[in-house]
């Protein structure tokens, strides 16, 4: 990846407004960006949409970034509140259509079970409370300290820590349900 002080200079040219800068800038960052959202979203086609709205934010929201954090400590804030807004406008549609699509069960071969296991539990984590979510992800999807995933989220490490523990009650909570 780019250095930091390269990445310095190509945001000091995109900010006055080079686009070839800018165009390396989102080069530099595409597949973050892109990763980052799919670890929210759980879907390819989403976390790609999400990808490409941020890139078009990030014309505009540059002249914001004042350096006082990393680059991608301040990118994963943008990323999160794309995913945000897309999974409020999801709800909205559901809302408006008045119906959810019921899902027929699948059986799977045995070797799938771990996979699916996998995608369940990443599943549970994207329906838990908002920060809670972020806090999962971050730390464990994006192996963030507790200290580097409350920077992202602008919340104080202690408080990263009891979303953690809530999150896990909750996850423990979702596990004793289905075994009833």
């Amino acid at each position: 990846m780019t250095s930091e002080r390269s990445i310095a200079e190509l945001l000091a040219r995109a900010k006055a407004g080079d686009r070839a800068a800018f165009g390396t800038l989102i080069d530099a960052h595409y597949d973050f960006l892109y990763r980052t959202a799919y670890k929210w979203c759980g879907s390819r086609e989403d976390a790609e949409d999400v990808a490409q709205d941020v890139c078009i934010k990030l014309a505009t929201a540059l002249a914001g970034f004042d350096g006082r954090s990393a680059f991608t400590s301040w990118l994963y804030r943008i990323v999160l509140n794309a995913v945000r807004d897309r999974q409020r406008q999801a709800a909205r549609h559901v809302r408006w259509a008045g119906a959810l699509a019921m899902t027929a069960e699948v059986s799977t071969p045995a070797q799938q079970a771990d996979a699916m296991d996998d995608a369940e539990l990443w599943d549970a984590v994207r329906a838990l409370p908002e920060r809670q979510r972020d806090a999962v992800l971050l730390v464990y999807a994006e192996e963030k300290s507790h200290a580097e995933a409350a920077a992202i989220m602008g919340a104080k490490e202690s408080t990263v820590s009891w979303y953690i523990h809530e999150a896990r009650k909750a996850l423990k909570g979702m596990v004793q349900d289905e075994k009833r």
